[in-house]
């Protein structure tokens, strides 16, 4: 049986993610600063808009199906999700002179690991 604090955990991550999205939707000019971005114009702000909003809700509504439906195959694609933003922003730090964003990778990683927790007690729950 899933554990009800570590379900919590992850339906309250899945709603801030959501939230982020329809953020991004409703008034980007409002949550671009917690990214260290400025809003872009014309085409790259659609582009901006666009993947930042699906970014949220992708990852949120998967968490969210996961633990909702007890079923770990929801969460693989919100672990891959930021395991890899986590990846890219360590190989931008490297490769490409831009400032290491511990305050952004560090969550991606602990929710990830919780996530990766989460999808085993759901495998052994369906055993």
């Amino acid at each position: 049986m899933l554990n009800k604090v570590i379900s919590t955990l992850v339906l309250l991550a899945a709603i801030l993610f959501i939230v982020n999205g329809l953020r991004w939707l409703i008034d980007p000019a409002g949550i671009v600063d917690m990214f260290g971005l400025q809003l872009a114009t014309g085409v790259g702000l659609s582009t901006q808009i666009g993947d930042m909003s699906e970014f949220f809700f992708t990852l949120g509504t998967c968490m969210a199906l996961g633990v909702v439906l007890k079923k770990a195959i929801w969460l693989y694609p919100a672990m891959m999700l930021l395991v890899l933003a986590a990846t890219g922003r360590i190989i931008a730090w490297l490769v490409h002179d831009a400032a290491f964003a511990t305050s952004l990778i560090v969550p991606e990683i602990l929710i990830a690991t919780l996530l990766l927790i989460t999808s085993r007690q759901l495998r052994q729950g369906n055993d």
